[in-house]
């Protein structure tokens, strides 16, 4: 059941040195040979990654399951560069050791990949570019039970204030949209007082890519509200992974997050439109990572 779809716009591709792309925990063979593979993608800064972060890939499971024909063969954490820089945004080796160690000791089947963080700035279209290659192209996708051949869907996995901003004028370059949209679709975890109808109705276009999924037990953590947490000498405790919360403490993190005001997502570094730097789950008030 191959699917047409549109072509990759990034052909080539510059990895950091000692790059690797994490694959031990994608699945090479469809359970069921009438589902259509994906990969879900969560970028943002992580700074720190919190319960929230990992748990909107199990509430994408769940709807995955309960509402799709997709099967999910992996699920991908991807921070942020350091060159996005504002306030909060930790050292791209804290972050990544900090996903690695949620992910690992927390879940069965979430990776990191460390491609985004350690080079220059990219634009969401070019990471979700990047995992198409490496999925589809080096590892070869995925076969089914029968032997048959099949192309990996990628798409992006976010919280709802994603689809505000992209709804916004001037955030967002209309290619770029097109290329997430239209090419890989995405996954949205609704929020509470979140105008989810305005937002989507501007992006009619690629309705049939977006997908919305409720957040049933509502979850207020944010990185942002950690880190003033850790500023004051308060607990996060429960708040993040304990291994997490341990690194944190051990390295003395997030003492100081440094003067002026929390930059706003959406935005373009340096007013270019097109990236999104995705607090994965976090609301417009409060979704810096």
């Amino acid at each position: 059941m191959a699917t047409q779809t549109p072509a990759r716009r990034t052909s080539t591709f510059n990895n950091p040195p000692d790059y690797s792309f994490a694959s031990h925990r994608f699945h090479k063979t469809l359970r069921n040979s009438s589902k259509q593979p994906i990969v879900l993608v969560a970028c943002g800064s992580f700074s720190p990654v919190t319960y929230l972060h990992l748990r909107m890939f199990e509430m994408a499971k769940d709807y995955v399951r309960q509402n799709t024909d997709f099967e999910i063969v992996g699920g991908y954490l991807s921070p942020v560069s350091d060159k996005y820089k504002k306030p909060g945004l930790l050292n791209a080796h804290h972050r990544v050791h900090m996903c690695s160690l949620a992910a690992e000791q927390t879940s069965s089947w979430l990776m990191i990949d460390s491609w985004e963080a350690f080079q220059n700035y990219q634009r969401t279209a070019v990471v979700l570019d990047h995992f198409d290659y490496e999925i589809n192209t080096v590892l070869g996708g995925v076969h089914t039970q029968e032997g048959e051949h099949r192309n990996v869907r990628i798409m992006l996995l976010a919280g709802s204030d994603l689809i505000s901003t992209m709804s916004e004028p001037g955030v967002w370059s209309h290619t770029d949209l097109d290329h997430i949209l239209g090419r890989y679709g995405t996954f949205i975890i609704e929020r509470a007082g979140s105008g989810m109808d305005q937002a989507t109705d501007s992006l009619a276009r690629w309705r049939n890519n977006i997908y919305l999924i409720p957040q049933l037990i509502q979850n207020d953590v944010s990185s942002t509200k950690v880190r003033l947490f850790l500023r004051r000498g308060l607990s996060v405790r429960y708040l993040l992974p304990a291994a997490v919360v341990d690194y944190i403490e051990e390295n003395n993190l997030y003492l100081d997050d440094g003067p002026g005001p929390e930059k706003e997502k959406g935005k373009e570094k340096d007013g270019a439109a097109g990236k999104r730097d995705v607090d994965a789950g976090s609301s417009k008030k409060s979704m810096q990572s």
